[in-house]
């Protein structure tokens, strides 16, 4: 099975206006790719839309600076566009399982920037990964790679955060289970009571939550793209990534311990998507990850080789 592992780094100046310009030009081919889609009645081929967007685009004076940065990654966003439009369709068709998917949407300077390299792109040289066209970086290893990684995502989030994101093969775990089975029943206050008595308290999110909201109406009277608005923007996206990491954290561990502990996990299931249109209580279920924790519980139990069910 595949597996994700995620890495920070900290990029010299120099590796930031590269970055910067590669961030630039994916963003760029994925909304020229995107334009053509929608005003095509039929959708083009991935082929075709690399030449238009890319081989083509590069000999034109509005678009010569895209052979500035790897071809790789220009290659992967036309690729990564034709999946989103396989899911969503899928999704309108019932063949996709979960929430509906909108169709694909334009790609903002503003929002999460990102550079995926396949094989060919990149390479592990000790302790350093070398990326086409950027340099050496030095990401901070928290964990090592289980095994050699397909591929590697560069990743800037809106707080202005670096990450190198790979994804590579695992093997499963074979660790003996304390307890047959276990069931497990979602809240809010109280995130999980268990069927043998234990009960998991959520993280308190409310002081970062009402922080994000006085940063919000700031944000809403101050004047669009200015300097102001910008610090006031990274302000409220570090608060998020400070709950997002909380959470993470929270979820991860307690989603180990359940996996680790039973042979069979019977996990509530719940309809977030209609309990979420509940305006009083929306804001507190969308802080919980509900759906995250039971995506993890059932990567974690494929990965121990235990039994996952709902009810």
């Amino acid at each position: 099975m595949k597996a994700r592992y995620q890495y920070r780094f900290y990029p010299t100046d120099q590796q930031q206006q590269s970055l910067a310009r590669l961030f630039g030009c994916v963003r760029v081919v994925w909304n020229d790719a995107l334009a053509i889609c929608k005003k095509s009645d039929q959708l083009p081929s991935n082929n075709d839309l690399q030449k238009s967007v890319i081989t083509q685009a590069k000999k034109t004076d509005a678009r010569v600076w895209l052979s500035e940065v790897s071809n790789i990654p220009l290659q992967q966003s036309v690729a990564d566009l034709g999946v989103a439009y396989k899911n969503f369709f899928d999704s309108l068709k019932g063949k996709r399982k979960g929430i509906k998917l909108g169709s694909p949407k334009f790609k903002k300077k503003t929002n999460r920037q990102s550079a995926r390299f396949r094989i060919g792109g990149f390479s592990i040289k000790g302790k350093e990964v070398y990326l086409a066209k950027i340099g050496n970086i030095k990401p901070i290893w928290s964990r090592d790679l289980p095994s050699n990684p397909s591929s590697v995502t560069v990743v800037k989030d809106c707080a202005n955060r670096y990450f190198l994101s790979f994804v590579g093969e695992i093997e499963s775990v074979n660790i003996d289970a304390k307890n047959p089975s276990i069931g497990i029943d979602l809240g809010i206050k109280t995130f999980a009571v268990m069927s043998n008595g234990e009960k998991a308290e959520s993280p308190d999110y409310s002081k970062l939550n009402q922080k994000i909201r006085q940063l919000q109406k700031k944000l809403s009277r101050q004047a669009k793209d200015s300097k102001r608005s910008n610090r006031t923007r990274i302000q409220i996206a570090k608060l998020h990534n400070k709950i997002a990491d909380t959470r993470k954290d929270f979820l991860h561990k307690l989603s180990t311990k359940v996996v680790s502990e039973n042979q069979a996990i019977v996990l509530e299931d719940l309809n977030v998507s209609g309990m979420v249109k509940n305006r009083k209580l929306a804001r507190s279920i969308s802080l919980q990850g509900w759906r995250e924790f039971r995506r993890l519980c059932e990567a974690k139990s494929q990965k121990f080789g235990r039994v996952f069910l709902f009810y």
